[in-house]
C-alpha cells in the first residue's frame, strides 16, 4: 500500500532542532504510525535560518496578529518567519500531503493555545503560532493536529480516518471515476466531516 504523506514538526520525529538543540520525540508517531505514513519534517525556526541552538521566543502582542519575539535580546522575528512560511508552505503544496501534525505550545508551530503574552507579560493561552497559523490558512481542508490531543484516542481515530479519507478521495478524483465509485465513496464516508467539506 502506498504510504500517506504527512507533515510534521521535525522534533517530534527525534531530530535535535530545537532551540537548546534538543528533540521532542514521539515514539507513537515516529514508531507506531510511521509504519503507514511518509512523514515530510519541518522546523520552521531551523529552516528559516535562526540555527540550533537559538535564543528561545514566545508570541506577545494581540492574540490574532502577534509578534514572535527572542526572550533575552528581544529581537523581532516575526517578518523572517512570516517570509520563510509563505515560500515553505508553497512548497508543500506539491508534496501531496494528506495532513499535518504540529508541536504543541510552540510559538511557530502551535495549532492552538500558545501563550500569548501581553505588554504586562501575562500570558493568555490564545494564540497559534506563526508557520501553523499560515500553514492552515493556505490548506483549510487538511486534516492537522498536535502531538498532544493524539494521544487522546477518540481524536487520534478522527486524524487517522481524515488522513485515509482524504487519500482516497485524491484517488478517486485524480482517475475517471464511475458515477457509482463517486456514489460509493461519499456512501462508505457520510458521516465523516471531511467528506461533507468536499
Amino acid at each position: 500500500m502506498e504510504k500517506i504523506r504527512i507533515g510534521i514538526s521535525s522534533c517530534l520525529l527525534g531530530n535535535p532542532v530545537r532551540y537548546d538543540g534538543g528533540h521532542k520525540l514521539d515514539c507513537f508517531l515516529r514508531d507506531t504510525m510511521g509504519q503507514y505514513v511518509d512523514y515530510i519534517p519541518v522546523c520552521p525556526e531551523a529552516e528559516c535560518g535562526m540555527g540550533i541552538p537559538r535564543e528561545a521566543m514566545r508570541l506577545e502582542g494581540d492574540k490574532d496578529a502577534p509578534r514572535l519575539i527572542t526572550r533575552n535580546t528581544r529581537q523581532d522575528k516575526t517578518d523572517m518567519m512570516v517570509h520563510w512560511a509563505k515560500k515553505r508552505v508553497s512548497e508543500l503544496a506539491k508534496e501531496d500531503l494528506c495532513g499535518f501534525i504540529f508541536k504543541s505550545d510552540s510559538p511557530s508551530s502551535g495549532m492552538e493555545k500558545v501563550k500569548v503574552y501581553d505588554d504586562h507579560g501575562v500570558p493568555a493561552k490564545t494564540g497559534v503560532g506563526i508557520f501553523a497559523r499560515i500553514f492552515m490558512d493556505h490548506f483549510p481542508l487538511l486534516p492537522v493536529e498536535e502531538e498532544g490531543r493524539l494521544h487522546d484516542t477518540d481524536l487520534r481515530e478522527n486524524f487517522i480516518e481524515r488522513i485515509f479519507t482524504l487519500k482516497r478521495w485524491r484517488k478517486i478524483r485524480n482517475v475517471k471515476s464511475s458515477r457509482s465509485a463517486l456514489v460509493d465513496f461519499h456512501t462508505r464516508h457520510a458521516h465523516q466531516s471531511l467528506c461533507q467539506k468536499i
